[in-house]
């Protein structure tokens, strides 16, 4: 190997290399408008990927729904109200069903609140019971949760054929967004309102329309609070899918470490109550 390549590479790196070979490879035949799923399995094989990856990533990409409808301007200006992730996984419906009742209950603050064939639903835990578990986390370490923002959070769980099991989870976040859009709303009213009223003491147009830019500026900045909420949410349900399909969490989802020691718990529960 060339004398200039570092003696390690960090995952980003693999996935970019072997993407950028895959492409290479294939570069090199002549695939017309495309190739049948054999024909790919087979070109995946000759690079040393086994036939079961194959296959998943094959039913997965089947299995992929059509591309989302452009968000009106409620997404466009607060985020989405709903996140989604789906995926491909090994393994019997009641096998991966299982596997997500264990995780939603042991990671996250919901509980089962419907359970059908091939649906679930779980809403969130409140009260005295919320209290007890964050408690017992923080002093255990663990992890924070994800999903705490959710109104609802549904699974959809479809068998494709033998061993292989599509699984789609959805987060309602619509009632944070409401909350985040009332609050930049109301702070555009209040400028309104305050130039109204220098409006009527002040001769000077310009002093009468001073708070506008001040109030709407704030107005967009709460606007954003809820991305980064949709983004978390994001994130938990990926988890989940990691746990489902390998029985741990991914690396590129893993959290920060928690802060040490016992002011570290504090000022991770103050800061969770402050994202409430």
């Amino acid at each position: 190997m060339p004398g200039n390549l570092p003696d390690r590479i960090d995952r980003p790196a693999i996935e970019r290399v072997i993407q950028r070979a895959a492409e290479l490879q294939t570069g090199e035949r002549d695939i017309g408008d495309g190739l049948t799923p054999d024909e790919v399995i087979a070109l995946g094989q000759e690079v040393g990927i086994p036939e079961r990856y194959l296959k998943q990533a094959l039913l997965e990409e089947h299995a992929r729904p059509g591309l989302p409808e452009a968000g009106g301007p409620v997404e466009r200006l607060f985020g989405m109200g709903t996140v989604t992730a789906q995926r491909v996984v090994q393994g019997e419906p009641a096998q991966v069903t299982s596997r997500l009742l264990t995780w939603m209950d042991r990671e996250e603050l919901l509980t089962l609140q419907r359970q059908q064939p091939g649906r679930i639903s779980w809403e969130p835990v409140g009260g005295v019971a919320a209290a007890v578990r964050r408690s017992s986390a923080a002093l255990s370490g663990k992890k924070a949760f994800m999903l705490t923002r959710a109104e609802l959070v549904t699974a959809v769980i479809t068998s494709l054929e033998p061993g292989y099991t599509h699984v789609i989870l959805s987060a309602d976040l619509t009632s944070a967004r409401r909350s985040v859009a009332g609050g930049a709303v109301g702070l555009v009213g209040l400028g309104v309102v305050a130039s109204g009223v220098l409006a009527v003491m002040s001769p000077f147009l310009w002093v009468a329309l001073a708070p506008l830019p001040l109030f709407a500026g704030l107005g967009l900045a709460v606007s954003r609070q809820h991305r980064p909420v949709a983004a978390r949410a994001l994130l938990g349900l990926e988890r989940a899918l990691d746990h489902v399909e390998r029985g741990e969490v991914k690396a590129s989802h893993a959290l920060p470490a928690r802060s040490g020691g016992l002011m570290g718990l504090v000022l991770d529960e103050v800061r969770r109550a402050l994202n409430q």
